[in-house]
């Protein structure tokens, strides 16, 4: 505060000049100032975002593999359709039935053991097949070991070993050679034990590889995925599953017909022989096409469930 009679210092009365000029300039010559009141004020909210079309891949490898692999097919099948389309990431094999059952999955990409299960369960239905890279609709389990392993040469010498598998849900990781070990005379409890890699096809391998089990089981091509990790010649194959359905697209009961037959229609429309960019977005995918599908290409995995005693699947 400055005492009466005294003068202000300069550098006090140069802010106060440079202010009041401020001050001027922006009132302007014929402008009034404007008063503002507080009292009335109107809520902005957010827009929520527009509902998408959910796309599931089960998770047999690592979320970033499922992305890395599935990311390009979404875009374009978004694109063909004019729908809005986005993937989601279940953790388990458990967790993505169960999300298909609680509405969070419109288009599930699975196995056709799990596909059976929300067709059960939940009234999933069929639309499209996967031609493999191999140019089959069809996919086989394996039995792997080391190759370094002379006690396991072949089905019948698994008994009393310890066996790896994908998932309870797996049907190449598990169910299809459960099948060829009943075929053999075997059942779960001529094993030492069975243990489960928490749903992926790498920490079946890694682990055989690594002789923290005798055998395990994988859907037939997953030795490629980590050939960047250990040297899969040291696995060995020591037997094939038959044949069966393969993976199969469906979508949920809740999604209309009409955007179903879009995306049926899209995939379909996919040409990996004369479209380069529809041959990057199936390279990407590990799969070189579709076939339209429905709920009766499935009844050899009905079968197969009843003969291992999985009926109720």
């Amino acid at each position: 505060m400055i005492e009466p009679g005294r003068r202000m210092p300069q550098p006090v009365l140069i802010l106060c000049a440079f202010l009041t000029a401020v001050l001027l300039v922006a009132c302007g010559e014929g402008e009034k100032p404007v008063k503002v009141s507080l009292d009335k004020r109107r809520e902005i909210a957010a827009k929520p975002p527009q509902p998408a079309i959910t796309y599931a891949y089960l998770p047999q490898y690592s979320h970033t593999e499922s992305f890395q692999r599935h990311q390009q097919l979404v875009e374009y099948l978004a694109e063909e359709t004019g729908l809005s389309i986005r993937q989601v990431f279940p953790d388990t094999f458990a967790h993505h039935i169960s999300m298909f059952g609680q509405g969070k999955i419109d288009i599930s990409f699975s196995n056709p053991f799990v596909y059976v299960n929300l067709a059960n369960r939940y009234g999933a239905r069929a639309m499209a097949r996967i031609v493999e890279e191999d140019g089959r609709a069809e996919f086989r389990g394996q039995i792997i070991a080391r190759r370094d392993n002379e006690a396991i040469r072949s089905v019948e010498d698994c008994r009393g070993k310890s066996w790896v598998a994908v998932d309870p849900s797996s049907a190449g990781g598990y169910l299809f050679p459960l099948g060829l070990f009943v075929d053999h005379g075997l059942t779960l409890r001529d094993f030492q034990e069975v243990v489960f890699s928490g749903g992926r096809q790498e920490n079946v391998i890694l682990g055989v590889y690594a002789g923290l089990h005798d055998f395990g089981t994988i859907r037939e091509g997953s030795l490629k995925v980590v050939e960047d990790k250990i040297d899969i010649g040291q696995i060995k194959v020591v037997a094939t599953s038959r044949p069966y359905p393969g993976w199969v697209y469906a979508y949920s009961p809740r999604l209309s017909q009409e955007a179903a037959d879009k995306i049926r229609a899209a995939m379909l429309k996919l040409d990996y022989a004369h479209d380069p960019r529809h041959r990057a977005i199936l390279e990407a995918a590990r799969f070189i096409g579709f076939v339209p599908s429905d709920d009766r290409d499935f009844d050899p995995i009905r079968e197969l469930n009843r003969k291992v005693g999985l009926e109720g699947e």
